[in-house]
């Protein structure tokens, strides 16, 4: 019978290395002062946008917040790191380690998952204390928000993929491709009142499925139904996280 301790060994090396990548991207990237700034105003700007400047009801604007929040923050930096360990001639160094491509990219996608987790939680509490709203299903709202995290921080190591050392390059395709996701994801707008010509880009979005859960936790009814939303954020996760490993791995033999 083979033993099974080298290869209890091997994962749990692996394990420790996504939580060091993840530690790496927190200390050197995530506790910046810029972006602990961005981090604080960016749920306040959105909330006073949405019930301030709109004054869309609170319990339609506090969701969409929410979910606004957690979808910009976790694939905020993400998408940076690379780019800038490119720059700063890090990235060799990173990708000889003794640790494999799924731990780095998966470490990225835990430290930007918990980012956007950080700031979705300060716009829930925004949300609680500055309007008469109430989280009717919080084990739901809980699963949302960390499923929903590590489709979004997934989503942000995938636009980290393409091979530059210029992190506005990559600023400029991860507005591109997350700025039309708001106005197609029912975050704006509830999904069922949406034109009908919106609808084959609703389902496309992950942001659509996280705002149909969000807005189920606070009493409203899904336009989906939470399995599906459930199962949604869960393929799209797999998804971004297997795509970026096959391009970062792809960029990491070139490197080498």
């Amino acid at each position: 019978m083979d033993n099974p301790r080298p290869a209890v060994r091997a994962w749990r090396r692996q394990f420790h290395g996504v939580y060091v990548i993840a530690k790496k991207d927190a200390v050197l990237y995530y506790f910046q002062p810029p972006v602990l700034i961005y981090g604080m105003l960016l749920p306040a700007f959105f909330f006073a946008a949405f019930v301030m400047a709109r004054g869309l009801d609170a319990v339609q604007a506090v969701p969409a917040i929410i979910a606004i929040t957690l979808c910009f923050a976790a694939s905020a930096v993400s998408p940076m790191v690379t780019p800038w360990e490119r720059r700063s001639k890090t990235y060799e160094r990173l990708i000889s380690s003794p640790v494999s491509q799924t731990a780095i990219v998966l470490g990225d996608t835990v430290a930007g998952a918990v980012f956007g987790l950080a700031l979705a939680g300060v716009a829930l509490m925004l949300g609680l204390v500055f309007s008469d709203v109430h989280v009717a299903r919080p084990g739901l709202l809980a699963g949302a928000l960390l499923l929903s995290g590590s489709c979004f921080g997934g989503l942000g190591v995938l636009l980290s993929a393409p091979p530059t050392r210029n992190p506005s390059q990559i600023m400029m395709l991860s507005n591109l491709v997350r700025l039309p996701m708001v106005f197609i994801s029912g975050v704006l707008l509830p999904l069922a009142e949406m034109p009908h010509w919106s609808r084959p880009f609703v389902v496309i979005s992950p942001l659509s499925y996280c705002s149909d859960l969000v807005r189920t936790a606070f009493g409203a009814k899904p336009y989906f139904g939470v399995w599906v939303d459930f199962a949604a954020l869960a393929l799209f996760s797999i998804v971004f996280i297997f795509i970026a490993h096959f391009f970062h791995r792809r960029g990491r033999a070139k490197a080498l």
